[in-house]
């Protein structure tokens, strides 16, 4: 861990790290391995083990990956179609720290789908610190989903670099369960007249977990697009923190931009932050931020109660259909119903209720 015993942590003074618990971490606990990852498809667009450098960095836990990297390739070439998607499984062992590393490229008029999963071997701490960078070509086309269903021990920092060109097409999917501390900061920026990027996110938490998300959509062109659904639930004493900011530049006018970000506080001990942000810089745009924080809804509960749903068939019901318009939109194929059921499982585990 010598890139991370050399250079300061970060503090939860600072504001891109407030509420967060990074003070609580210790790196120097973990001894550094080499990532267990598969690949399924793809053949012919993926290689492993290939050092790639990226143009950002954006703090020490990207710079330690940039150091301790495994990487995984895809290239996909201009108007290459890749009709399954490739699924990436990465699986943590106790005491470990590893830094996996993503790179996609997507050729002009090119498509893939990328389906990448986090998990651990065996209960107990690691440290996991994953990038993806992805560059999108002009009307290049890229669906990327991230699922998190780490130890409840486990530590994840991780960081997604996104760029569309002109008329390209982003969507970018995250679904936490896992971890004791899960954060994921993203920055997707585009940067050619006509892209658009669209992200979604369904996150958990129970027990002492925490789950944090840093997002920044950044309209660097004129006429570009990007549309953020996060949905999230905290039970028992959990935690999570949502910060979005919509970013555009003085030149990239005609741009719409959109971001919603919705809580259910599902116990008297549990505690959701959000804080969406605009920063705009010219006058010919559309935006909008939205954001709640909050119990079930009293209207929907007595709905299915009335009609002689007991009261905890009834607030499972209405958690699952929270969720479902997330789910809805992933690009899961065959593991959505998996997914369906890690929820409806977590759910099953929570402890006092209001």
């Amino acid at each position: 861990m010598a890139r991370l015993r050399d250079l300061p942590l970060p503090s939860a003074d600072e504001e891109i790290w407030r509420y967060s618990r990074i003070d609580a971490l210790d790196p120097t606990s973990f001894e550094v391995d080499a990532d267990a990852v598969t690949v399924d498809g793809g053949e012919g667009f993926v290689s492993v083990g290939t050092r790639v450098e990226i143009a950002a960095e954006p703090d020490v836990f990207a710079e330690a990956n940039s150091e301790h990297q495994h990487t995984v390739l895809i290239d996909v070439p201009r108007g290459e179609v890749v009709a399954e998607p490739i699924v990436i499984t990465h699986r943590s062992s106790p005491g470990t720290a590893t830094f996996p590393r993503t790179v996609v490229r997507v050729g002009e008029n090119a498509e893939v789908t990328i389906i990448e999963r986090f998990s651990s071997v065996d209960p107990g701490s690691a440290l996991v610190c994953p990038v993806l960078s992805a560059e999108v070509s002009p009307a290049g086309r890229v669906n990327y989903l991230a699922t998190n269903d780490l130890d409840v021990e486990a530590w994840q920092v991780g960081h997604q670099l996104i760029s569309g060109d002109r008329d390209s097409s982003v969507r970018l999917s995250t679904v936490t369960l896992g971890g004791h501390y899960t954060r994921v900061r993203t920055e997707a920026r585009s940067t050619g007249p006509g892209a658009s990027t669209k992200q979604v996110a369904l996150y958990f938490a129970g027990g002492d977990q925490m789950h944090d998300f840093r997002v920044i959509q950044d309209h660097d062109a004129p006429h570009t697009s990007s549309d953020l659904l996060f949905k999230g639930a905290v039970q028992d004493r959990a935690r999570s923190v949502y910060t979005g900011l919509i970013s555009i530049r003085e030149h990239a006018r005609g741009t719409a931009a959109y971001q919603t970000n919705r809580n259910l506080t599902l116990s008297a001990g549990a505690w959701a932050e959000s804080v969406p942000n605009l920063d705009i810089r010219t006058n010919d745009v559309k935006c909008s931020h939205a954001s709640t924080v909050g119990p079930i809804d009293d209207d929907q509960r007595f709905y299915l109660e009335s009609r002689g749903v007991p009261p905890e068939t009834a607030e499972r019901l209405v958690v699952l259909g929270f969720f479902e318009e997330v789910l809805d939109q992933l690009p899961a194929g065959p593991h959505a119903d998996e997914l369906r059921s890690a929820v409806a499982a977590k759910l099953d585990l929570g402890g006092d209720r209001r």
